[in-house]
């Protein structure tokens, strides 16, 4: 380990976030495999340090609420541990973050100062812009092993501050790598199907999920076997021709959502009043963004039965493919009551963003 930090000098930081690692699997075939479940971050530091204000900022980071929910829950699952009680088993999980600042000379971060050899650290003393070193596989096939460090509290934080939505980033996107080989790992070829034929867009269902209803320019999936351990969700795809910008803009977005959900999406089939709403005691939230070149909208919020009878949790995507005209409005939605909804939610935007709004049949 000494060894390796020993040459952080030829590392930019970018690198470190996004340079394309090698397979290691097959090299390090004679570790163990990393475990731990989806969105499961285990954080090695001081506990003083963490209940201070470099504690603060990566509560911020990683423990911050998913936004447009009505009840609060955190994005990642955060366990901290001290450094020195770091064991074998611990060492082997799948996201481990330690932090540390080299001015500390309390025992616990000594133990990860420890690890840092004196020419890295003296390269973090002339740099102090450089905070973090990514190692994929340190102890386990499968495991990411982030160090954050700084010459003084001050210094992290600031680090910390400038960086963190690309630090939890890294993470998301990870766990929904992690994700998709699980549930993707068999696909509804029913449902990839009818969206082709009724959408004209490619999708990809985990072999679990059911068509419910499926028309012309709308399909409806659903996880059919809620259990006490396992939410309700279901997933909806509508299609419509882009003709103007407006559309895009987020009472518009809100708009089409409901109007599709409101006249295909019943809490009980039998009772026209259950139609589905958005719920508006906490306005949702929006986010741009580029997906495959499309210019995408990512909305998260609650809806409820307009009856009142059921309510849970969204998350959806606004997708323009300009050079069909076409709109596309997608979403998952989860019936979960009094129950965690991130790793649901997890899920859905894992499936939803494996969509292909610009698949064509040319060639096929």
């Amino acid at each position: 380990m000494k060894t390796f930090l020993s040459i952080i000098a030829g590392f930019t930081i970018a690198l470190s976030f996004y340079s394309c690692a090698p397979n290691s699997e097959s090299a390090n075939s004679s570790k163990p495999k990393a475990r731990g479940s989806i969105g499961e971050i285990i954080i090695v530091i001081d506990s003083v340090k963490w209940n201070g204000p470099v504690g603060d900022e990566l509560k911020d980071i990683f423990q911050s609420d998913i936004p447009g929910m009505i009840r609060s829950e955190a994005k990642f699952n955060v366990l901290t541990v001290d450094p020195r009680a770091m064991t074998r088993m611990l060492k082997m999980s799948n996201n481990l973050i330690y932090v540390t600042t080299f001015d500390d000379k309390g025992s616990a971060s000594q133990a990860i100062n420890s690890q840092f050899s004196k020419e890295s650290k003296e390269k973090a003393m002339n740099d102090p812009s450089m905070y973090s070193l990514r190692i994929e596989d340190e102890y386990a096939v499968g495991q990411e092993v982030l160090y954050l460090f700084g010459n003084t509290e001050e210094e992290l934080i600031k680090n910390l501050r400038k960086n963190g939505d690309r630090l939890a980033n890294l993470f998301e996107v990870r766990e929904r790598g992690r994700l998709e080989k699980i549930i993707l790992a068999r696909k509804n070829t029913a449902a990839a199907s009818e969206a082709k034929k009724n959408l004209g867009i490619q999708i990809n269902v985990p072999a679990s999920y059911q068509v419910a209803k499926s028309e012309n320019n709308f399909l409806w999936v659903r996880q059919p076997t809620p259990t006490a351990n396992r939410a309700d969700i279901s997933l909806f795809f509508y299609e419509t021709d882009y003709t103007a910008e407006e559309q895009t803009f987020p009472a518009n977005i809100l708009a089409l959502r409901d109007s599709v959900a409101g006249k295909h999406i019943f809490g009980d089939p039998e009772d026209p009043t259950s139609f589905m709403i958005s719920e508006k005691q906490i306005p949702p939230a929006f986010r741009n963004m580029q997906i495959n070149d499309n210019f995408t909208t990512e909305i998260r919020g609650s809806w409820k039965t307009n009856n009142i009878s059921m309510g849970g949790s969204y998350l959806g995507y606004l997708m323009v493919d300009e050079e069909k005209g076409k709109l596309y409005y997608m979403e998952g939605f989860v019936f979960y009551p009094n129950e965690v909804h991130r790793d649901a939610l997890r899920e859905i935007e894992t499936i939803l963003l494996n969509t292909d709004v610009s698949w064509t049949d040319e060639g096929s």
